[in-house]
């Protein structure tokens, strides 16, 4: 069961494990009530799928009929799956989707033709961000989020694709996202259940120097502040070959 295939990684990570970075000068550790790291087990992605679906059902009950187990992408070579979990009891409290174009287009892409300036480009999309609605769940989103940056840098990404609909799309104006397609406004996407989505899009090589100069609020938080509870661990990834089939996996 406990088998897994080796996924990317940019030979410039190859050196040191993605969780261990070097001190900034300057900066502070802050401890967090919850742990991030990437789903390896079965039970890692049945509690990552819990909180997604139930997530979901909140506010797009009809999708989150869909994502009541596993979904194909969740084992692909190219994907990893983050859980975030409550260090009081060990539930899950939130979890995101990240996946690459090194091998194949992004989700998004099943739906629009991305413009030049990202053609050619290495990007990620976070899909199913989902949080738990308790008053915690703003931190652990924004620590997903933070997760996700060093995800791209420790991989060369030039660019961070994600898709919003209203009214989340305005935490993406917040971090700085701009529009893909400014003059198309809300977009139908076949891999969230053709709900419309605002395309968004953050350039990682200027992520700092753009926040220093906004003067963003969280700016210490992503830069400034060594979290060792956001570990986004080594590159593997489960191995669906090895899984049980995914009918035996639905949430209860």
């Amino acid at each position: 069961m406990e088998q897994f295939t080796a996924a990317v990684i940019h030979p410039a990570t190859l050196s040191r494990p993605r969780s261990v970075r070097p001190p900034v000068a300057g900066s502070v550790t802050e401890r967090l009530p919850f742990t991030i790291r990437r789903v390896q087990t079965q039970a890692d992605l049945l509690k990552a799928v819990k909180i997604r679906h139930a997530a979901y059902a909140r506010h797009v009950p009809d999708f989150a009929r869909t994502l009541a187990q596993p979904e194909a992408a969740d084992f692909d070579a190219d994907t990893i799956v983050l859980l975030a979990e409550s260090k009081l009891d060990g539930t899950a409290i939130g979890s995101t989707r990240i996946r690459t174009n090194l091998h194949r287009p992004l989700g998004v892409e099943e739906s629009v033709v991305l413009p030049d300036w990202l053609q050619g480009k290495r990007l990620v999309e976070a899909t199913r961000l989902a949080v738990d609605e308790g008053r915690v769940g703003r931190m652990v989103k924004i620590a997903l989020v933070k997760a996700c940056f060093m995800y791209c840098e420790d991989n060369a990404i030039d660019f961070s694709v994600a898709t919003g609909r209203p009214p989340v799309d305005r935490q993406y104006e917040q971090m700085l996202f701009v529009d893909v397609f400014p003059e198309d406004g809300l977009v139908p996407l076949r891999h969230v259940g053709n709900i419309p989505h605002r395309v968004m899009a953050f350039e990682i090589a200027t992520f700092q120097q753009r926040w220093t100069e906004a003067r963003h609020p969280m700016l210490d938080f992503f830069f400034n502040t060594v979290h060792p509870d956001i570990d986004i661990g080594p590159v593997v990834v489960p191995s669906v070959a090895e899984w049980p089939a995914q009918e035996q996996l639905a949430v209860a």
